[in-house]
């Protein structure tokens, strides 16, 4: 697997290329956002691990314009920013996963199996939910002939729910299911992808799909 590690600390990219060839992984080191821009499009890389701050160009922007072009390589972001509006801000961009500077070596190599793996699980049919319906292979959400524009983020929730309609679903297992198993950050980060997710599939139609079951998790159904 060849990945792309965008970082310009000498030290933690030194030590990060040492350790992920050690676990298989053939490593390319950039330093610069606008230079990995470049390097992505080109590179055929099965992964990045993208630092927020870079010189030249932030990780939000390299992402944000790596997935405006069409690029759906994973993007695992690191960053030494705390909060759950921070991770928020990354994902939003179209990261896939986010962790905090500092972590341990497994959990980041735990990160990296867990996106190529599910980027290597392809893509499941649609799925249709009333009138709402996920496309996985577009990552397209309609609702009717109306299509919803969503984050990556957003889409991987949802289409975690819409797999398993009527069933309550705990916060506990979406965050191991949509985000990671060793997920660091603030759980209620699922609190603010579910508002989300409501303000743009029910609430501008009129609908409720997207329940709350106090105290046991939230579920979708036919609205």
């Amino acid at each position: 697997m060849k990945l792309l590690l965008v970082d310009d600390d000498d030290t933690l990219t030194a030590a990060l290329q040492r350790g992920l060839r050690a676990e298989g992984f053939s490593v390319e080191v950039v330093r610069d956002g606008v230079e990995a821009i470049w390097r992505a499009r080109d590179g055929g890389y099965d992964l990045i691990v993208l630092d927020v701050m870079l010189p030249g160009r932030n990780g939000y922007r390299v992402c944000a314009d790596l997935r405006q072009d069409g690029n759906r390589t994973p993007i695992l972001m690191l960053t030494a920013k705390d909060g759950a509006l921070d991770e928020t801000e990354g994902l939003d961009t179209g990261a896939d996963d986010y962790l905090r500077k500092p972590f341990a070596f497994r959990v980041l190599v735990s990160r990296i199996h867990a996106l190529l793996r599910r980027a290597a699980l392809g893509d499941p049919p649609p799925m249709q939910l009333g009138d709402l319906r996920v496309e996985p292979r577009q990552r397209r959400v309609l609702r009717g002939d109306t299509e919803i524009t969503l984050t990556a983020r957003e889409f991987d929730l949802l289409s975690y729910l819409v797999r398993r309609p009527g069933q309550v679903v705990p916060k506990s297992q979406l965050l191991a299911g949509v985000w990671a198993d060793d997920f660091e950050g603030d759980p209620n980060v699922v609190e603010v992808y579910v508002g989300r997710l409501r303000r743009k599939i029910d609430e501008p139609f009129a609908r409720r799909t997207l329940e709350t079951v106090r105290g046991a998790g939230y579920r979708v159904v036919p609205s």
